[in-house]
C-alpha cells in the first residue's frame, strides 16, 4: 500500500471516547481521530505507507478494539481496511446508519468467544481399539504390509479421528449455545473439524470458558477443543459497508 486514505478500526457509536494512550498501526503508531455524521462515526487513522500484517501492527489493531470494546459495543474491521478518503467514509457511515445502529444494540455488552475443534492427539490406540474398520486393515496390513496397505489405514485412522473429534465438538457446541446468545460458523480451518464463534455477554465470559473446558476435558480422549477470547465480535457484525481494500500480507 502507498499509504494514502483512511485505516479505518471500527464503527462506534457517537461520542465514543479513545482509549487512553492508545495508539494505530504503523511505526511510530499513528495518531488515531473518530470521524462521524448523525449517530455513529469511525475510529480512523492515516494509512501508513508500505502497510503489512506485521506482529506489532496487528496486536495494535486489536488491542485498540479491545480497549474501545471496555467503553461500548464496536463493530470492529478486519486488519487492513482502508477508505479512499473522509468523504467517501463519512458518505458510506451515512448510508449504513440504520443497520449500524441494530448491530451496535445487539453487541453491547457482549464479547466473542471462538471454540476450535480438533482431533485428540493420543487417541490413536483408542482408536483402534474402538473401532472395526481400522482394526480390520491394521490386521490386513499386518498380513500384507506394502505402501498401498499403509495409505488405506493411513486413510482410515485419520478419517476415524476427524470423525471422532467432530462428534465430540458437535457435543460441547451443544452444551454451549444456551450460554450465549448467538452462534456463528466460522470458515473451515486446516486441522480442525469445527470451527464456531460465540456471542457471549461480557459478564459471562469466564463462566463460558469454565464450562467450555470442564466439557473439553469430559471429552479429551476424542477431542481437542482450543478457545480463543475475549474477542472483538468480528463473526457478527455483517457487512461493515465501508469502502475498504486488504493490505498485503507478510511475515515479520
Amino acid at each position: 500500500m502507498d499509504g494514502d486514505g483512511l485505516y479505518v478500526y471500527a464503527v462506534v457509536s457517537d461520542g465514543t471516547a479513545l482509549p487512553e494512550g492508545a495508539g494505530g498501526v504503523g511505526d511510530p503508531p499513528a495518531a488515531l481521530r473518530v470521524v462521524g455524521t448523525g449517530k455513529i462515526a469511525a475510529v480512523v487513522s492515516d494509512a501508513p505507507a508500505r502497510l503489512r500484517a506485521r506482529r506489532r501492527d496487528l496486536l495494535a489493531h486489536q488491542d485498540l478494539l479491545m480497549g474501545l470494546a471496555d467503553g461500548g459495543p464496536v463493530l470492529p474491521m478486519r486488519f487492513g481496511m482502508v477508505a479512499p478518503d473522509e468523504d467517501a467514509l463519512l458518505a458510506q457511515l451515512a448510508v449504513a446508519e440504520t443497520r449500524h445502529l441494530a448491530t451496535l444494540k445487539k453487541l453491547d455488552g457482549h464479547v466473542e468467544v471462538n471454540v476450535k475443534a480438533l482431533p485428540a492427539h493420543d487417541s490413536l490406540a483408542r482408536v483402534v481399539v474402538e473401532d472395526a474398520a481400522v482394526r480390520r486393515l491394521r490386521d490386513a496390513a499386518r498380513r500384507r504390509p506394502g505402501y498401498e496397505a499403509s495409505v488405506r489405514l493411513g486413510e482410515a485412522v485419520a478419517s476415524a479421528l476427524a470423525r471422532r473429534a467432530a462428534e465430540a465438538g458437535k457435543e460441547v457446541l451443544r452444551e454451549l449455545a444456551p450460554l450465549a446468545r448467538a452462534a456463528a460458523t466460522g470458515p473451515e480451518v486446516q486441522g480442525c473439524t469445527l470451527n464456531t464463534s460465540f456471542l457471549v455477554p461480557r459478564g459471562h465470559s469466564e463462566r463460558f470458558r469454565a464450562t467450555a473446558e470442564r466439557l473439553a476435558d469430559a471429552r479429551r480422549s476424542h477431542v481437542d477443543i482450543r478457545l480463543a477470547g475475549p474477542l472483538p465480535c468480528y463473526s457478527f457484525v455483517g457487512d461493515p459497508g465501508a469502502p475498504r481494500r486488504p493490505a498485503a500480507v507478510a511475515g515479520g
